[in-house]
């Protein structure tokens, strides 16, 4: 039975390793078709075609073309959280969110997120998608904000903390798309935080 159980591991590797590449391949498909084509315009089929996939395959990874673009804003919220959960002692909790924030933003070039925000901006209900998905960030960074302070009585203070990082953060990325891109996003995200500090 130990025998049998040795080489599970590795195999499971292998399957989550085509998993991701399946995955990379069906988001690369489905914005470089966007780009091209526009979104709209871009179909289901489409999008299978060019990722060598069937469209059955295509439902097992999304459930629709909008999700291809949320994507790469899913999973944000979680990574900002992990970088919260390294943020030095002693640091304000606004400030330990504006650390998270930037760290995690600054790994994406600029030209990507812009051309990333316009699509989104093309479609009315990947839109109103991203917004949800904003509400959804604020709750996960004020869960892992009274993760680290505790106090109940801070509560409600987490919760505008939370708020405002997140506010912060949108109101850079709206920049960035009125810009084109001109500035780094890690500049704009100082800009915009040392604009909310002062007005603390």
């Amino acid at each position: 039975m130990s025998e049998d159980a040795g080489p599970q591991p590795a195999a499971g590797g292998l399957r989550e390793r085509k998993r991701r590449a399946t995955l990379g391949r069906i988001t690369d498909a489905g914005i470089s078709l966007f780009i091209e084509k526009g979104y709209d315009s871009t179909t289901l089929d489409d999008i299978a075609v060019r990722a060598g996939i069937s469209r059955r395959t295509f439902f097992y990874y999304f459930k629709s073309k909008d999700e291809i673009l949320l994507s790469a804003q899913s999973g944000m919220g979680e990574m900002i959280v992990a970088e919260l959960r390294n943020a030095p002692d002693g640091r304000r909790p606004l400030d330990a969110i504006r650390d998270a924030i930037i760290k995690v933003c600054e790994r994406w070039p600029a030209a990507e997120m812009v051309t990333l925000d316009r699509l989104m901006r093309s479609s009315p209900v990947v839109q109103a998608r991203k917004q949800a998905s904003y509400v959804q960030h604020e709750r996960t960074l004020f869960e892992a904000l009274r993760e680290r302070w505790p106090d109940p009585g801070r509560e409600t203070g987490l919760k505008l903390v939370a708020m405002l990082g997140m506010g912060a953060m949108r109101l850079a990325f709206d920049t960035l798309s009125l810009e084109g891109g001109e500035r780094p996003v890690e500049d704009l995200l100082h800009e915009t935080f040392d604009a909310l500090d002062a007005e603390l």
